[in-house]
């Protein structure tokens, strides 16, 4: 059973950056698409960006396109998320979690096609 624990959150000024960590234990990471998800006080989970088991194919939610990049080292059973021209509304708990599906290529941001979730870090964008 894979298990995440996120870190890197904190407190940042609009139009900053974050590098967030997802460090996995257990089995099955090298097997598995990994998903960062946000969420805002008051709404729902909402997916962001996930990457495949290969590190190659990845897929992003519009809202956070060409702002936030993923990159995953197997090695270190570690997935990252660069988040760059922060805005207020990136604002949230960020969590990471595997992918059900057994292909590892990250179909989807759905966060009902995700299991295994972490504990999340704070993130806060305010002047």
């Amino acid at each position: 059973q894979l298990q995440f624990v996120e870190s890197g959150g904190g407190l940042v000024q609009p139009g900053g950056s974050l590098r967030l960590a997802c460090a996995a234990s257990g089995f099955n990471f090298d097997y598995n698409a990994i998903g960062w998800f946000r969420q805002a006080p008051g709404k729902d989970r909402e997916g962001l960006i996930c990457i495949a088991v290969t590190g190659i194919n990845t897929n992003t939610a519009g809202s956070v396109l060409d702002r936030f990049t993923i990159s995953r080292n197997n090695g270190e059973k570690t997935v990252y998320l660069q988040m760059n021209s922060l805005k207020p509304e990136d604002t949230g708990v960020y969590y990471c979690a595997a992918e059900k599906a057994a292909e590892g290529m990250c179909y989807s941001l759905d966060p009902a096609d995700y299991y295994s979730w972490g504990r999340g870090t704070q993130v806060t964008v305010a002047s």
